[in-house]
């Protein structure tokens, strides 16, 4: 990434004036990623005595914000009421791909008409996406979300990383990694020594730049050391569509099909073909909890040859048919995740 893709301030008296955020909270967002993106500005402004950032509060209509816990927070307007902010970060969680308000991709479009910068936290990025707002521009999405994102706009440049800064438009996976961006720019704001004592604030002992993976890497994730294995479960996350052959798994992992049945076997206390449908019926259940797919279109997005096939997959997996877990979704309960595929060994 060039230094002129960056943002480092809305306007050029942005260093020596206030920098005002605006935080767009959808119903069901995530707590700890709006915490992690705005705690890092207060304690800028309390760590350099300085005002350096001040912000506020909106939700599509007005109405008191809910978090994913239930907390409440009552916000300051609407945002139509939203003027003369530099940067806006839209906070997301839940099934972000069924909000579905088009007065609010109305209002952000304007806002980034008139010139903020506009951001995504978590599953943020999904609202931008409605919005047309991340047409040309490269972006990131938490992981649970990728899936559903990947189907629904194919054309968008979707990276895997903590989070992206892409001229005009700022996206993040969420979580801690937005502790992360909030960092980078203050830095980019007011400089690395700011910085540096805001990350000290946190407990930030390892600063993490945005090309940072989301998540751990296979090895980490199933406490494998094997090389040619950890390759073969990363072609197969790569590969849900359009599943690879067991030959094709092998070679990339420069092995024997056998020698790689065997190391499945003993290390994962699986088979090749049981773990891979187990990563295809996870993401087929991602992609029922957040998009409007159909049953046949699911199958066919995780690689199943037939509906019937992937329905009975799916019923022996998670103890319920895709028609239950849709069923679930629009009752607000609960959905159950099945058995991890990375903790079965």
């Amino acid at each position: 990434m060039s230094k002129n893709d960056i943002p480092v301030s809305a306007g050029d008296d942005s260093r020596r004036g206030t920098r005002k955020l605006g935080i767009l909270l959808i119903d069901d967002f995530s707590l700890i990623s709006y915490a992690s993106v705005l705690e890092p500005f207060r304690a800028a402004n309390r760590l350099s005595g300085t005002t350096l950032y001040s912000w506020r509060h909106y939700s599509a209509n007005g109405d008191v914000a809910r978090a994913s816990n239930g907390l409440a927070i009552h916000v300051d307007g609407p945002l139509i009421e939203a003027h003369g902010d530099d940067l806006v970060f839209v906070c997301a969680g839940g099934n972000p791909a069924h909000f579905d308000d088009k007065a609010t991709f109305a209002q952000l479009r304007r806002l980034a008409k008139h010139g903020a910068i506009i951001g995504g936290i978590s599953g943020g990025p999904f609202i931008l996406a409605r919005a047309g707002l991340l047409d040309g521009y490269r972006c990131t999405i938490h992981w649970e979300h990728e899936a559903a994102f990947s189907e629904a706009f194919p054309h968008l440049a979707l990276e895997r990383d903590l989070y992206v800064i892409d001229r005009s438009r700022v996206t993040c996976a969420g979580g801690a990694g937005g502790l992360d961006l909030a960092i980078d720019l203050i830095m980019r704001d007011h400089g690395p020594k700011l910085a540096e004592i805001v990350g000290d604030w946190y407990i930030r002992s390892e600063p993490r730049a945005g090309g940072v993976a989301q998540r751990r890497s296979v090895p980490q994730r199933y406490g494998i050391a094997h090389k040619g294995l950890a390759r073969a479960i990363e072609a197969m996350e790569s590969n849900l569509a359009e599943p690879l052959t067991r030959g094709a798994l092998a070679h990339l992992a420069g092995l024997s099909v056998r020698q790689l049945e065997r190391l499945f076997a003993g290390k994962l206390n699986t088979t090749i073909g049981a773990h891979y449908q187990q990563l295809r019926l996870e993401a087929a259940r991602r992609l029922l909890c957040e998009t409007d797919l159909s049953r046949s279109e699911t199958a066919l997005a995780c690689g199943f040859v037939s509906p019937s096939h992937f329905s009975r997959a799916f019923s022996r997996h998670f103890g319920m048919t895709p028609g239950d877990i849709r069923r679930l979704i629009e009752a607000g309960r609960a959905v159950p995740r099945g058995r991890s595929a990375e903790s079965e060994h």
